[in-house]
């Protein structure tokens, strides 16, 4: 897709923040400091739309982004960093599980990981969400470029064995500092545009 513009719309963190339901929704979840917001500005060819931070667990808040008028982009809160004070900690379980079960106009859920590391509890969690709601969702594992091919090779088997994923599941290698993995995502997000895979109420 060629992005033509992309705007930030709104932050929430209940439903009752949320802009309304129209555009299918793609929406991006990681760990704290797994590349999240790097990703989602090297998929729209922006430098600063969603705020990048040296501080793992700034983002708390769900942001939302409306790209080309066609497609809205949808930030989820970084998880799993021991600083952030514990009342965050709790509050990200409900509100993550709230959107996801709540969102009829969601339809993909990209889970990031950072390659070099090993899957979390936290993320687990997040895929059983996931396949309990009957939810798409594709992996990125992001910073390839800090390996070289036989470790990448060695990191793609061991999280693909780790986390047990669904037959058929996209995983995509993805570099926000070489552009590697970018088309491959771009065509998993067309993909679940052009699908209904919105919950009956």
């Amino acid at each position: 897709m060629k992005v033509l513009s992309a705007e930030f719309v709104r932050s929430a963190t209940k439903p009752a923040h949320y802009p309304p339901e129209g555009l299918p929704e793609i929406a991006f979840a990681g760990r704290s400091n797994v590349g999240k917001s790097s990703l989602i500005n090297a998929l729209l060819n922006r430098r600063g739309l969603a705020r990048t931070s040296n501080t793992p667990g700034r983002t708390q808040e769900i942001n939302f982004f409306r790209v080309n008028d066609q497609v809205a982009f949808i930030d989820l809160p970084g998880y799993g960093y021991a600083k952030v004070p514990e009342g965050l900690r709790r509050n990200w379980g409900p509100m993550i599980e709230t959107y996801l079960s709540k969102r009829r106009t969601l339809r993909l859920v990209v889970l990031i990981l950072d390659i070099r590391r090993d899957p979390s509890a936290e993320d687990r969690q997040l895929i059983h969400w996931l396949r309990f709601y009957g939810l798409s969702f594709i992996v990125v594992l992001t910073k390839t470029d800090k390996l070289s091919g036989n470790q990448r090779r060695d990191r793609l088997r061991r999280i693909d064995a780790d986390l047990d994923l669904p037959p058929g599941t996209a995983v995509i290698p993805f570099s926000a500092k070489n552009r590697e993995g970018k088309d491959p995502l771009w065509r998993e997000i067309e993909g679940a545009m052009r699908l209904d895979t919105a919950k009956d109420l």
